[in-house]
C-alpha cells in the first residue's frame, strides 16, 4: 500500500528537521574534495586517445565483451568509487554511463546537446523547461527545471556552467559543474516559491557531468559521469527516503543517455 500525501509531507517534515536548517560546509569541503580527485582522474584520461573513455583502457577481452554490449543497444551503467560515498551530512553518488548511438557524427551529437533551448524537448519529462543563459566561445551558461519522481515528486531549478574542448576532431568533451540547484515547492501553482539553501530537503545539492565524445568509424561512443552530492538519509527515513535518494542519480543517468540516443536517432 503507498503512503497517504499526509505520512509523507510528515516524513518530509521529520527528515528536514532532523539535519538543521544550514548545509554544513564540511559536506561541500568534502565534496569539492571527492570532486577535485575524480577530475584530476577524468582530465588525465582525456589526455591520450588511448584512454579517452573507460573502454578503451579495457584489456582487449573486456572491451571486446563491452563493444558487444554496446552494439547490442545497452547502456552500461557503473558505479564510481564507493558509490554511495557517506561524507558529513550527505552522500556522494558518482555513476559513469557509456552508450553507442549508430549512424551519427560528433557533430551531430553536440549540436543536439549544445541545443539548451530545447532540452525539454528532447529530455522530457526529466527536464521540463531549459533556456540558454549566455555563450561565449565554448563556455555555456544554462538553465534547467528537473523533475524527479519515485514516490514522491521533486522539482529543481538548476544552472550550470559548462565548458567543451577536444583532443582531436575524434576526441571531444565538455565539463558541466552545476552553480545552483534549488528545491521548487508548489511547482506550477500561484504558491510557486523557490526554498531556501538550508530549509530544503537535500535530495540534490549538487551535479557535476563529464562527458566525452569519441567518433568510432560511422558510430559515435558517448560516456558520461554524473558526480551528485545529496543529503545524507537519517536512521528510520530509509523506507521512504533511500530509494529516491540511491535510485534516482543512476537512473537519470541512464534516462539521459538513453534520450540522446532516441534524439539522434533517424527520423
Amino acid at each position: 500500500m503507498k503512503p497517504s500525501i499526509a505520512l509523507i509531507h510528515l516524513v518530509l517534515l521529520c527528515w528536514l528537521g532532523s539535519v538543521g536548517v544550514a548545509q554544513q560546509q564540511q559536506t561541500t569541503e568534502a565534496f569539492d574534495q571527492y570532486v577535485t580527485k575524480a577530475e584530476a582522474r577524468i582530465t588525465q584520461a582525456r589526455e591520450k586517445a588511448g584512454s579517452f573513455l573507460a573502454v578503451d583502457a579495457l584489456a582487449p577481452a573486456q572491451r571486446t565483451q563491452m563493444m558487444a554490449r554496446l552494439q547490442q543497444g545497452e547502456v552500461v551503467i557503473e558505479k564510481q568509487g564507493e558509490t554511495h560515498s557517506p561524507i558529513p551530512g550527505g552522500l556522494i553518488h558518482d555513476w559513469l554511463g557509456t552508450v553507442l548511438v549508430p549512424n551519427t557524427t560528433i557533430a551531430q551529437v553536440l549540436s543536439l546537446i549544445q541545443d539548451y533551448d530545447h532540452s525539454s524537448h528532447n529530455y522530457s519529462p526529466d527536464v521540463m523547461r531549459s533556456r540558454l543563459l549566455s555563450h561565449h566561445g565554448d563556455d555555456f551558461q544554462v538553465f534547467m527545471r528537473l523533475k524527479k519522481h519515485k514516490v514522491i515528486t521533486v522539482v529543481l531549478d538548476t544552472e550550470y556552467d559548462v565548458h567543451y574542448g577536444r583532443l582531436d576532431a575524434a576526441h571531444q568533451y565538455s565539463v558541466s559543474r552545476s552553480t545552483r540547484v534549488s528545491e521548487v515547492e508548489d511547482p506550477g501553482t500561484p504558491n510557486e516559491h523557490v526554498l531556501a539553501l538550508g530549509h530544503d530537503h537535500g535530495f540534490m545539492w549538487r551535479l557535476n557531468s563529464y562527458w566525452a565524445f569519441e567518433q568510432a568509424g560511422n558510430d559515435v561512443l558517448i560516456e558520461c559521469e554524473a558526480i551528485s552530492l545529496t543529503r545524507d538519509i537519517p536512521a528510520g527515513l530509509g523506507w521512504m527516503i533511500g530509494p529516491f535518494v540511491n535510485s534516482i542519480p543512476r537512473e537519470s543517468l541512464q534516462f539521459t543517455l538513453e534520450s540522446t540516443r532516441k534524439a539522434l536517432a533517424p527520423k
